[in-house]
């Protein structure tokens, strides 16, 4: 509708324009004022059009005249447009962005060589109303990211995608659609940069919020959708925000899994780490099974709760819940369940390594080799 509008809007100008200049002689290139009176007393009496006479007599060119002409006989069309601009802008929620499109359109000639000059009075109308665009179109762009910064995340949240992620996702959607090759492309480029940003604030702000469910999934989860959503667009703007996302989803990952990790193994976890930390403090590597609570009989008791049977239980234990919290739709399950077992296995060449070092000799082992491992987690993976 607001395309038609500005259509007819400048055909009306046009030939409206095109009859002042041929009525009263305002196309010839004379800058005299004397000779632009002289043509506008000939034609209309000046008694009969007083005001337009008196203003016109100032103009030093033709063209100008004809602009101040046009603005007296369509005075009343700038507050109405305006007016009518407002009512698109309530008819959407995101009629902002139609309306600076159509008018960045206008304003720049997109729409061929029927669009006003540089110096006509419709240009000087449109060029207004699209200031007036851009402004309503920043305000909105500037609630919308207060809302995503300030909403509020449930407390009994229990994973998936976030609002804010969602509504940066239609947001952009929607913009990309309507504007294409539109001239206002850079202040659409700049929004969405606020947006994102306002999206990552968001959801950096659930590291403080009092979730029943881990937070590092969630945000994983969310960064991850991000990063998924913004290949698919390519757009060049965002390329930043797009490794940015990629990065910060890997690095939650990695936290997700590095807090799970020790679910299985927990107690053997904590006996290496202390091992660890005695060689860290200088304590040579075969003195460490001297010590009374990392001894060899300490060793034999902690790794005597951990027979083959009892890891797999854990590790289909732990498959469970992972598969319970993370959101279908994202499908990270494998990923996620693909780092767990790698990040497993590095854990277990180190305790085997540690035993090999400080307990040298001592017939010391875990109960289940790596070949043991590697299926428990295909027997898990498998059937699902």
């Amino acid at each position: 509708v607001l395309e038609h509008v500005l259509s007819e809007l400048q055909s009306l100008c046009a030939s409206e324009q095109q009859f002042l200049q041929e009525f009263f002689w305002l196309g010839c290139d004379s800058t005299e004022p004397l000779a632009l009176e002289a043509r506008v007393s000939t034609v209309v009496p000046s008694q009969l059009i007083p005001d337009l006479f008196h203003d016109l007599v100032w103009f030093l060119r033709p063209e100008e005249a004809t602009t101040q002409l046009l603005s007296e006989i369509f005075s009343c069309l700038e507050p109405e447009l305006r007016a009518f601009l407002g009512i698109c802008n309530k008819v959407h929620s995101r009629g902002c962005l139609q309306v600076l499109v159509a008018l960045s359109d206008s304003v720049f000639g997109t729409w061929g060589p029927s669009s006003a000059p540089p110096s006509s009075f419709l240009h000087g109308l449109l060029g207004n109303a699209l200031f007036l665009a851009e402004s309503n179109f920043n305000k909105y762009i500037g609630t919308l990211c207060k809302e995503m910064e300030e909403a509020k995340i449930p407390s009994r949240m229990r994973g998936g995608i976030l609002p804010c992620v969602s509504r940066f996702q239609e947001f952009v959607a929607f913009s990309e659609e309507v504007f294409q090759a539109s001239p206002s492309r850079r202040e659409l480029d700049k929004a969405q940069l606020r947006l994102a940003s306002s999206v990552f604030s968001s959801i950096n702000s659930l590291s403080s919020a009092n979730l029943k469910v881990n937070t590092d999934m969630v945000m994983m989860e969310n960064f991850h959708r991000i990063h998924s959503f913004l290949c698919q667009k390519n757009i060049p703007c965002l390329e930043n925000k797009k490794r940015e996302a990629k990065q910060r989803s890997s690095e939650h990952m990695e936290k997700y899994v590095t807090t799970h990790l020790g679910q299985p193994l927990e107690k053997l976890r904590h006996f290496f780490e202390g091992v660890k930390a005695h060689l860290a403090q200088g304590v040579k590597e075969e003195e460490v099974s001297f010590q009374l609570a990392y001894s060899k009989q300490e060793l034999r008791k902690v790794i005597k709760k951990y027979p083959g049977k009892e890891v797999k239980r854990a590790l289909e234990t732990l498959y469970r819940t992972i598969h319970k919290c993370l959101s279908p739709e994202e499908n990270l399950l494998p990923v996620v369940w693909q780092a767990m077992e790698q990040e497993f296995i590095r854990q277990y060449r180190e305790f085997e390594d540690l035993i090999q070092r400080c307990y040298a000799g001592a017939g010391i082992a875990l109960d289940f080799t790596m070949e043991d491992l590697l299926s428990y987690f295909n027997s898990i993976t498998m059937p699902n």
